[in-house]
């Protein structure tokens, strides 16, 4: 499949010029949404859907965002990185590093697209059955093959 992503204001995220591969049958290998409109689809088949933030990639939540003193991450911590941690419940977490003032950190463990209203266009590719090796491992291997 190919889909073209973007925010409802128009700002575009990904182009649908490269097509990907995926697992259909509840394997979290797409958004529920994305999946739920493929289900039982063929090649040609094309959908525009527009996704609120709760069908997407969940609404923000403040509590994700956490200042940190500097002291505590290793030497080179930049804007922009990422690293895993815990949040306040203890849960693993990736959290980015939005900035960082004098000696504290300042953490998001929100996903970047967090409480934004999506717009995908989706066109279906191809469509096969899935291999065994797929289906044990719960994601597709793509045109070639196995590649992790």
């Amino acid at each position: 499949m190919r889909f073209k992503a973007s925010e409802l204001g128009g700002k575009v995220l990904e182009d649908g010029k490269t097509s990907m591969a995926y697992l259909h049958g509840g394997y979290s290998n797409v958004l529920p949404k994305i999946e739920e409109a493929l289900e039982g689809q063929s090649a040609g088949f094309e959908v525009t859907l527009e996704l609120q933030p709760k069908d997407a990639f969940g609404e923000r939540d403040e509590k994700l965002v956490q200042t940190i003193s500097k002291s505590q991450f290793p030497p080179g911590v930049k804007v922009g990185g990422q690293l895993r941690g815990r949040d306040m419940e203890g849960n693993e977490r990736v959290f980015t590093v939005k900035k960082i003032k004098g000696q504290e950190v300042f953490l998001d463990g929100n996903h970047p697209l967090a409480g934004v209203a999506l717009r995908f266009e989706v066109t279906v590719d191809s469509v096969r059955a899935a291999t065994e090796e797929e289906i044990a491992h719960g994601h597709a291997h793509g045109e070639d093959g196995h590649n992790h």
